[in-house]
């Protein structure tokens, strides 16, 4: 990478700028929805060049302030290698007794889960405290962080933390730099790798930063190896990225030393925002189709009702599939002549967070004998005829798939259907299922 220190210390005394001006705000929040009984320390960066009056970025640093971040972006800011932005640094949070002694850290609990449990945090608790501060100027803090305007950073287990709050909610942090991170059998880490390689790309910019001597704890992993691996899967899937391989050892001095640059890096191209890329993964690049990917929603007259037990039948209904209780793994069961379930088997394995118990809302066949099923939070999974996990697709928007209570697969896309009576279609390259006709057999694979 460019020496870019002290180029931008020239520039900035060029022109004359006051590059060290901001204010800094210190407050403690309790949290009360994700997190109860936990209490933290956020500090809360103001640029001079922040007015009150427009809307300004917003930059997350996890385990408060790193990397000298206020110098560093008053000086990127004064130079416009990035636009005004408010950053929160936020403390792991802690639980204390009636007499100020730590009985819980929660940091590993917030911060290596690899649900959506922390961005939720962040988005419902965090952010609407900082929302209602006022600067020492009396200005309101007001931010945009939507479109491209968000960024967050962390080291370690922040580093993860960082990326699993970008991937559940690219819309809130598209921009996300991970120092050091633990992408290893902590909490489901090591699994992230493989759930990227099979999800549709997201919009998002990644900067991942480790070492060849990073082995913080051999008992849960090899750091390096484990960002290696993570960055082979952006890769494979199109994420728009730079890397930083070192020989450097599990701390933050190589993310200091490369701060200033990946910053200016992250919001290049600035005020346009991270585009997804094109994935090699051949079942989802033969399905996507291009400029089609967002759904669409439609007020439907009829509410679905919620099944007890999702199931789905075989386009010649020779086979028979269903949820059970208590296992991510689907059960198959063959059907014979007189319609009765057979050599039933824990089948179609899945994906989840946190080895988290699955929610399965609804599932369905397509045409070439592949299985789609709606799983709570993680997406619609779609499995081979081997019961392998081959593709996930997201949900609409921001939804988390609670809602969903069946799946349609038609000639020019899927339908998902809501209890709240709206139908969610998108247009995908899909064979819709025939009844009577064996698919294709995939073999054995």
């Amino acid at each position: 990478m460019k020496r870019y220190g002290l180029i931008l210390v020239l520039a900035t005394l060029m022109l004359g700028i006051n590059a060290g001006a901001h204010e800094i705000i210190k407050g403690t929040l309790k949290s009360k929805l994700y997190y109860p009984g936990t209490e933290r320390e956020i500090q809360v960066y103001l640029p001079d060049a922040y007015d009150g009056k427009t809307p300004a970025c917003l930059y997350v640093g996890l385990d408060g302030i790193l990397c000298n971040a206020p110098n560093v972006m008053d000086s990127l800011i004064a130079v416009g290698k990035m636009p005004v932005t408010i950053g929160v640094f936020i403390q792991p949070g802690v639980i204390k007794d009636k007499d100020g002694n730590v009985v819980r850290y929660n940091r590993s609990n917030e911060f290596d889960m690899t649900t959506r449990t922390f961005v939720s945090f962040i988005e419902k608790e965090v952010l609407p405290w900082v929302e209602s501060l006022t600067t020492a100027r009396g200005f309101p803090i007001k931010l945009l962080y939507r479109g491209g305007g968000g960024m967050i950073f962390g080291l370690s287990s922040g580093g993860i933390a960082a990326f699993a709050a970008a991937w559940h909610r690219p819309e809130l942090f598209s921009r996300v730099f991970s120092g050091v991170g633990t992408f290893v059998a902590m909490r489901g880490g090591n699994d992230l790798q493989a759930i990227v390689r099979k999800s549709e790309p997201r919009p998002l910019r990644i900067f991942l930063q480790d070492g060849t001597n990073d082995v913080w704890n051999p008992l849960f992993g090899h750091w390096y190896e484990g960002n290696r691996m993570l960055a082979s899967a952006l890769d494979f899937a199109g994420y728009d990225t730079r890397y930083d391989w070192s020989d450097c050892y599990h701390g933050v001095k190589r993310a200091n030393e490369i701060f200033p640059e990946v910053m200016e890096w992250m919001w290049e191209g600035w005020p346009e925002a991270p585009r997804c890329g094109k994935t090699q993964n051949n079942l989802l690049d033969t399905m996507l189709v291009e400029g089609g990917r967002g759904w669409k929603p439609w007020l439907w007259v009829v509410k679905e009702n919620e099944n007890d037990v999702p199931t789905a039948v075989y386009p010649d209904s020779t086979l028979m599939v269903k949820a059970h209780p208590g296992s991510n793994c689907l059960w198959q069961y063959t059907i014979d002549e007189n319609g009765n379930e057979q050599n039933g088997q824990p089948f179609y394995w899945l994906h989840s967070y946190d080895n988290s118990q699955l929610d399965v809302k609804a599932m369905t066949f397509d045409g070439a004998g592949n299985l789609w099923v709606v799983t709570k939070d993680v997406g619609i999974q779609i499995c081979d005829q081997n019961g392998r996990v081959r593709g996930i697709l997201k949900f609409p928007g921001t939804l988390d798939g609670s809602d969903m209570m069946r799946i349609e697969i038609h000639k020019d896309g899927i339908n998902l259907y809501d209890r709240r009576g709206y139908i969610h279609t998108r247009q995908l390259y899909v064979t819709p299922p025939t009844p009577g006709i064996t698919p294709k057999s995939q073999g054995q694979g």
